[in-house]
C-alpha cells in the first residue's frame, strides 16, 4: 500500500474523491478559458477606441507580469492556508475582473480588468494545479501530470472558440462572454465551499508571500535541460495570442473578422489532443518531438507571410499547436515529477513563471516592433527566434537523450527490461510521474 506523505489526506479513490478532482481541473479550465477570451475582441477593441498593436500587446501582457507577480508572491501560499481559500480568494478577484472587462471604456479599463485577470490566474493556477497533485490515486499514476498539462490548453481552446462563436453570433459579445464567465466563476466557488481541503494548514504563510522561487535542484535542472523549447512554444503562443488577429488580416485582408481568433484556437485545439497522445512517450522524446515541430511552424508562418496564404498560416498553427503540447507536458512531467509532494506547489509556480515570462516578453518586444517598423518586420522578427531557440532546444535534448544512451544507469542489471516508461499497447497504464522524472534527470 502506497504511504502517504505527510500534510496530505489520502489519495480518494471514491466517487466522491473524484468529484473534487474533477471540479479542480475545470478551474483551471475555466481560468485559462477566461484568458484566452479577450483574443477574437482585440480587434473590436482596436477599431472602437483606435488602439495600436502596441496596445494589445501591453493588454495581453499587462495580463502575462500581472500573472507572474501573482506565482511569485503567493506560488506556495496554498502550502502553508490550505488549497481552497486561496481558490476562493482567486476566484472573487476574477469574477471582478470580468466585471470590468464588461463595462470597459478604453485602454485602461482594459488594463486594469487584465492585471486583476492576471493576479486570480497566477495566485489560482499553482494552487488547483497543486490540489490535482494532492488527489493522486494510486490506481492511475500521472493522472494530476496529465491534467496539469492539458487542462491549459483546453481551457485556452474552449475560450477563444466560445469568445469568437459570441463575437460571431451573441448580441453585444463584449458584454456576453465576460457575463457568462462570470456565472462559470460563481458556480465553481459554490462548489468549491463544499469540497474537502487536501492539506493542512502549517504556519509561515506570510513568509512565503516574500517574493521568491521554489524550484528544488532535481526540478531546476529538468528546467534548465527543456528551458529553451518551454520558451519558444509559449512565446510562439503569446504571438498567436496578441497579434494573432491583426497577423490575419495583413495575410488575407478580405477575410471574416473572427478568423483571426480561429487561427489561436487553431494552435489550443491541436495541442490539447497532443498532450493527450504523447503521454506514454518519454519526457525527454516528447519535448525533443513538439521542438522539431516549432521548427516547420515558423517556417510555414513565414511562407504564409510572403505568399499571403490562409492555409499556410492555419496549418503553421496546427503544427505550433502539436509542438507546444508535446514541449509542455514533456517538461512539465520532468520538472514537476521530480520533486516530493509538499514543494509540488512550489515548483509548478516555477515552471509557470518561466511560461508567462516567454509568453509575455517577447509579444511585448513584438508590439514595439509592430509601432516602429511594421507587423510583417515583427512577425519575420519574432518567428526566426523562435525557430533559433528550437533549434538549441532540439541540440540539447539530443545531446542529453545520447549521453543516456552512451552512460547506462548504475542499477539497469537489476531492473527488468519492461520497466521502461514508454507503453507497448494502448491499453498499458500510465507509468508512475516520480519514476518518469527519476529516469529525466
Amino acid at each position: 500500500m502506497r504511504s502517504v506523505p505527510a500534510g496530505l489526506a489520502p489519495p480518494r479513490t471514491s466517487p466522491s474523491g473524484r468529484l473534487p478532482f474533477a471540479l479542480h481541473a475545470s478551474i483551471l479550465i475555466a481560468l485559462l478559458a477566461a484568458s484566452s477570451a479577450p483574443t477574437p475582441l482585440y480587434p473590436h477593441y482596436q477599431a472602437q477606441w483606435q488602439l495600436s498593436s502596441l496596445d494589445i500587446t501591453v493588454v495581453f501582457s499587462a495580463y502575462a507580469l500581472a500573472l507572474l507577480i501573482a506565482l511569485l508572491t503567493t506560488g506556495t501560499l496554498s502550502e502553508h492556508v490550505g488549497r481552497r481559500p486561496v481558490l476562493l480568494g482567486a476566484l472573487a478577484v476574477q469574477v471582478a475582473s470580468m466585471a470590468l472587462f464588461a463595462t470597459a471604456g478604453g485602454l485602461t479599463t482594459l488594463i486594469g480588468a487584465r492585471v486583476l485577470q492576471g493576479i486570480a490566474t497566477g495566485a489560482a493556477t499553482s494552487a488547483a494545479g497543486a490540489a490535482l497533485l494532492d488527489l493522486e490515486d494510486p490506481a492511475r499514476p500521472g493522472r494530476p501530470a496529465l491534467a496539469n498539462s492539458i487542462a491549459p490548453m483546453t481551457g485556452m481552446a474552449a475560450g477563444v472558440l466560445a469568445a469568437t462563436l459570441m463575437v460571431r453570433f451573441a448580441p453585444v459579445p463584449a458584454i456576453t462572454v465576460y457575463a457568462a464567465l462570470i456565472a462559470v466563476f460563481a458556480a465553481q466557488a459554490i462548489a468549491l465551499v463544499a469540497t474537502p481541503e487536501t492539506v493542512r494548514r502549517r504556519p509561515g504563510a506570510l513568509r512565503s508571500t516574500r517574493p521568491h522561487l521554489a524550484l528544488p535542484s532535481a526540478a531546476a535542472h529538468a528546467l534548465l535541460l527543456n528551458g529553451a523549447g518551454v520558451v519558444a512554444v509559449w512565446a510562439l503562443g503569446g504571438f498567436y495570442s496578441s497579434l494573432g488577429p491583426g497577423f490575419t488580416r495583413l495575410i488575407s485582408p478580405g477575410g471574416p473578422e473572427y478568423a483571426g481568433g480561429m487561427v489561436f484556437f487553431t494552435l489550443t485545439a491541436v495541442a490539447a489532443p497532443t498532450v493527450y497522445v504523447t503521454r506514454r512517450m518519454r519526457a525527454d522524446a516528447s519535448a525533443l518531438l513538439g521542438s522539431c515541430a516549432v521548427i516547420p511552424a515558423a517556417v510555414l508562418t513565414l511562407g504564409a507571410l510572403h505568399l499571403a496564404g490562409p492555409v499556410l498560416l492555419f496549418a503553421g498553427a496546427a503544427l505550433a499547436g502539436f509542438g507546444f503540447g508535446a514541449v509542455s507536458q514533456g517538461a512539465l512531467r520532468a520538472v514537476v515529477g521530480s520533486v516530493p509532494a509538499r514543494e509540488k506547489g512550489g515548483t509548478l509556480a516555477s515552471y509557470y513563471v518561466l511560461s508567462y515570462l516567454a509568453m509575455s516578453l517577447p509579444a511585448i518586444g513584438a508590439g514595439a516592433l509592430t509601432a516602429g517598423f511594421g507587423l510583417r518586420t515583427a512577425a519575420l522578427a519574432h518567428a526566426g527566434c523562435v525557430a533559433v531557440l528550437a533549434t538549441v532546444a532540439v541540440a540539447t535534448l539530443t545531446a542529453s537523450l545520447r549521453s543516456r544512451h552512451r552512460t547506462p544507469s548504475p542499477d539497469a542489471h537489476s531492473r527488468p527490461a519492461t520497466s521502461n516508461y514508454t507503453s507497448a499497447s494502448p491499453g498499458t497504464p500510465a507509468p508512475d510521474i516520480s519514476v518518469l522524472a527519476t529516469r529525466n534527470r
